[in-house]
Formats: structure tokens, sequence, C-alpha cells
């Protein structure tokens, strides 16, 4: 049986940057869907391509991580930069996300005045372009080294960033902007909602800063979906998909591991996947206990795909903010995902949407069947009709 260098199991953004790092290696990925890419791949139904989530590609420019990794996999990417990354409908209000400064604080003054609008704006701007120009980013603990490192990646946080990497993001807002209105305060949680999952309550002013200042990045569409950024990372390497690990078995000098197909040994494996699952791949009662200490998070997502045929001229993303919350879910906002309409596989037919909102798995877990699509229609109905 061959002996891998590295087995990543899952084809995610982060399971498919690695690989394409270590590709000059003996490397497998292991993908149990027909699609690569997670929550990012691209699917095919009833004749038509859609993206299964939000589709804004970020940081592909010079000097940013992101790009290069692509350099570095050779992926060769058809792009179209939105100049507008995001366009928030709120209230009659229209709110547009671009790269350029003064033209987003014109936007934001006309929409919600505020004398120190400037001063927090440019703080969110300063503290993010600070921080993509670290060179030491370091987080591990599986060694008295690798904690060296963590901890000297920590210093080199607070000594650029001091207090903002811990103050609440909530309290700068207050004193910065001062009592701001219910509509301010949504339209700057719904953007936090879709970039980190949560809203300001719970992070950090550094936290909020690079959630909510990629529209100051280069924002792209990717033509032919968001899939292809997957094909191009992994062109060079061994994949197999539709093959579902079952178990990993840790042996003296190797991992084995155990699938709906085959059997694999690897030195070592990467866990492109949930962490709260991830228990039950391990026999071994010390990794099983390191895994089922982390605490689940049943944050998920509600999503809609379907073709509009229409002749208007759309742009790329669209957010709408509303005034109540969306039923059966944490969110009164959802993120709209066009085609563009040059794309000729994506909107090949009609163009291809994607709408995407947040909520909780617990809202829909341990329902009968009849009951989840009351629900389902209920969620989907209310959706529709505010789009």
């Amino acid at each position: 049986m061959k002996l891998y260098d590295i087995l990543v199991i899952g084809s995610g953004m982060g399971g498919s940057m690695l690989a394409s790092l270590n590709k000059k290696k003996e490397l497998l990925v292991l993908e149990k869907e027909q699609n690569l890419g997670g929550c990012a791949s691209t699917f095919k139904r009833y004749g038509s391509y859609f993206n299964a989530g939000a589709t804004t590609f970020v940081g592909y420019e010079k000097n940013h991580i992101v790009k290069d990794i692509f350099d570095k996999a050779e992926a060769a990417l058809d792009l179209r930069e939105s100049k507008i990354a995001i366009r928030v409908l709120q209230n009659g209000k229209t709110i547009d996300r671009v790269k350029d400064f003064e033209q987003f604080l014109e936007k934001i003054d006309k929409a919600y005045p505020n004398k120190n609008n400037r001063i927090f704006w440019e703080k969110i701007k300063e503290l993010d372009e600070k921080f993509w120009q670290l060179q030491k980013l370091y987080y591990a603990k599986y060694s008295f080294s690798s904690y060296l490192k963590t901890l000297n990646s920590f210093l080199e946080l607070f000594i650029n960033f001091r207090t903002y990497s811990f103050k609440s993001a909530k309290s700068f807002i207050k004193e910065i902007l001062g009592e701001i209105s219910k509509e301010y305060q949504n339209f700057i949680d719904s953007q936090l909602l879709i970039t980190l999952q949560t809203t300001s309550k719970d992070l950090s002013v550094l936290s909020m800063a690079l959630g909510l200042s990629y529209p100051f990045h280069k924002v792209f569409y990717v033509n032919e979906g968001m899939g292809e950024l997957f094909k191009e990372l992994l062109k060079d390497i061994e994949v197999r998909k539709k093959e579902e690990v079952l178990k990993i078995l840790k042996e003296k000098n190797y991992f084995r591991v155990i699938t709906s197909k085959s059997e694999y040994k690897s030195l070592n494996v990467v866990l492109n996947s949930t962490i709260y699952d991830c228990a039950k791949f391990f026999e071994d009662k010390k990794i099983k206990e390191y895994y089922k200490k982390f605490t689940f998070s049943d944050q998920s997502a509600f999503v809609l795909n379907f073709n509009l045929n229409s002749k208007e001229e759309f742009l790329h993303h669209y957010q709408i903010i509303l005034e109540k919350n969306i039923p059966n879910t944490v969110s009164n906002s959802f993120f709209i995902s066009l085609s563009d309409k040059e794309d000729k596989k994506m909107s090949k037919k009609a163009l291809s949407v994607t709408i995407s909102t947040h909520t909780k798995a617990l809202f829909w877990e341990n329902l009968a069947l009849d009951e989840y699509k009351i629900k389902k229609e209920e969620t989907q109905n209310f959706i529709i009709d505010s789009f």
C-alpha cells in the first residue's frame, strides 16, 4: 500500500489551499461530495449551474496572502472585478460598498449622517491594512516550540494593535459614533454576519475591522462559478471525489485512513472538515477527547437557488436589510449573488441566483417532515417576496 506524505480530508478553501502549497509531496485529497469546494462549491441542477453560497472572492491582489497562494499554485483564474462589492438596500436607502474610501464615505454620510463617520471608518480601514502587513501570524499547540511561536504571534498582535485586539466592538462604536440609530447598527451587524457569522456585540474591534473592510479590497466575480477556484488549486493533485472517510487509525509511524471505497496510509492527515464532527473518525481516546472538548456551534444557513429571466442590468452582489427578522432565522438580512450576464456557463439559460441568510440548526432539527416543509416554505416565501 502506498504511503502518502499528506492526506487532506475535504476540498474546501482551507484544504485546497494547503494541498496546493504541498503539491510536490506525495499527497492525496479526499472529498465526500461530487463537487469540489465545500460550502463554496458550484453544482448543477436541472441543467443550470448554481453557487452553493455567497460568491465574493476577495484578497486576490498584490502582497495579499490569498494571491500569494494562488500564484504558488500557478492557478490561471478567469475573474471580473466587481466595481461595487455589495449594494446594500435598507429602508429605501442605497449604500454602495466600494473600494474608493471617499466614495463610500459620501454614501455612508448621506444614509447615516454622523460627525464622526470619517474617524470611525478610517480607523476600521487602517486596522485592516495593518493586519494584512503582518508576517508572523501563527497558531498551534502540538509542542513546546509551537507554543513559543504562538506566543510570539500573540505578542506581535498586541504590539501592533494593543487594546484593539480585545476591546469590545460594541463599546468602540458607542465611543466613536455615539448612540447610533437601530438602522445604522443593523447596517454594521448585517455585514459582520456575512463575514464573521456574528455581530458587533460578540467581537473585538480588530475582528470587526477585518469583517467590515473587505469591500476596501478588490472584490472579484469568478467566471463559471466559484468551483473553478478549486479546479485550479487542485489541477495537479491527486483527488478522489465521492469518497467519504469513515475511520482514522493511529498506527506507530503513520495514520491508516479507511474510506467508503478504500484504505490509505499517510504520515500526516489534514482534517478540513467541521471540528465538531472529527471525534467520530478516531478510536484513539486521547484524540477523541481533544475534539470532544470543542463546544458545538449550530450556526447554519438557509439558501435559495433559482434562475431569473430578466433583461435588467444587475450587479454581482446585493444585501437587503429588513426591519424585522426573517422567519426561522437569526437575521433580518439576506445576501444575493447573481451570475454575470456574460458568463456562458452560469447564465446559459437565465441568470443564476443564490440567496443566503443565517439560521440555527436547532430551529430545524427533530421536526416531523410535514412541519419541516411548512417552516421551509414560510421562510422561502418571505425571502422571495422581499427580494
